[in-house]
């Protein structure tokens, strides 16, 4: 197997674990922060592992430079995995997922305000088409507003894409350090964001977990994380980036075909028309030349 169709094969499965992250969170009876912590710190250790194996070291002399964005892309990063596993509680992982996937349309609406970057006509018809397909998802269209546990869900669910559409947007701000010790520190900060949440809010003594559960949560720290992210960061090297956009909407594919098969999640016409409208613009809206790498995984 040659270099470029090894690196394919990683992002594919980086993509498609992280498409499985919903289906895992669902199965750990612990409240959304704790998860949220232990997977920060998790994928911390296991990136720096990684790191320690190939004898890399991080540049803490860049890191000390972009500290201000760095911590406020990993605060951001804490919230929104907070607010995404909320979501998976409250409504299906497909609908949750979908909400997630409108993180593209607040970066083209906020680009112009926040980076001054141009917003072609193109990805302003893509940016309202995708907002269109939210309307649809939220079950609006069918004839009033959705139960409460139902609107919680997809209130997350949006949330959760405002707040990576931010990080999104900071990144562009983190343009000389490497992928590696960009997303060590974001992914660490993201921690201790959820920490100090955790030992006030929680009765952490109080918690337990079975060995099935306790191998999930791992699982989610490690693998969807660390394991996930050194896959994807390291595909990128030699991927081209139009390639790594296209190809990560294999992530919400594969979220929402498990949540029919193996959670027996129903989606009803009008959810499947948003799906198409949703993912369908922001594929759209990716489909550009100018398209750069290294952006934070969806997940």
């Amino acid at each position: 197997m040659n270099q470029q169709s090894s690196a394919r094969l990683q992002l594919v499965s980086a993509m498609a674990i992280f498409g499985t992250v919903g289906i895992f969170v669902r199965y750990i009876p612990l409240p959304s922060s704790i998860i949220a912590c232990a997977r920060g710190f998790l994928g911390t250790a296991f990136l720096l592992l990684c790191m320690g194996i190939r004898r890399e070291k991080m540049c803490m002399a860049a890191v000390k430079v972009h500290l201000v964005p760095l911590v406020l892309s990993g605060v951001a990063i804490g919230l929104n995995w907070v607010l995404l596993f909320e979501s998976y509680r409250y409504t299906t992982v497909a609908t949750a997922t979908l909400c997630y996937y409108l993180s593209p349309t607040f970066v083209i609406l906020a680009s112009p305000i926040l980076i001054r970057e141009k917003l072609p006509a193109k990805k302003l018809i893509c940016a309202f088409v995708a907002l269109l397909g939210m309307v649809f998802v939220s079950g609006v269209i069918k004839g009033g507003l959705p139960t409460a546990g139902e609107g919680k869900g997809v209130l997350c669910g949006v949330g959760a894409a405002a707040l990576y559409a931010s990080v999104v947007l900071l990144n562009k701000k983190l343009g000389s350090l490497t992928a590696n010790d960009k997303t060590v520190m974001q992914l660490f900060i993201a921690a201790l964001v959820a920490l100090p949440y955790v030992l006030f809010t929680e009765d952490v003594t109080a918690l337990s977990l079975t060995l099935l559960e306790g191998f999930l949560l791992l699982f989610v720290g490690i693998i969807h994380t660390g394991f996930a992210y050194a896959m994807y960061f390291g595909s990128l090297k030699t991927i081209p980036a139009q390639t790594a956009a296209i190809f990560s909407y294999i992530d919400p594919v594969v979220a929402i075909l498990l949540s029919a098969l193996l959670l027996r999640e129903k989606m009803d016409a009008f959810t499947a028309i948003g799906a198409i409208l949703i993912l369908g613009s922001a594929l759209l809206s990716e489909l550009s030349p100018r398209k750069k790498n290294g952006s934070f995984p969806g997940k």
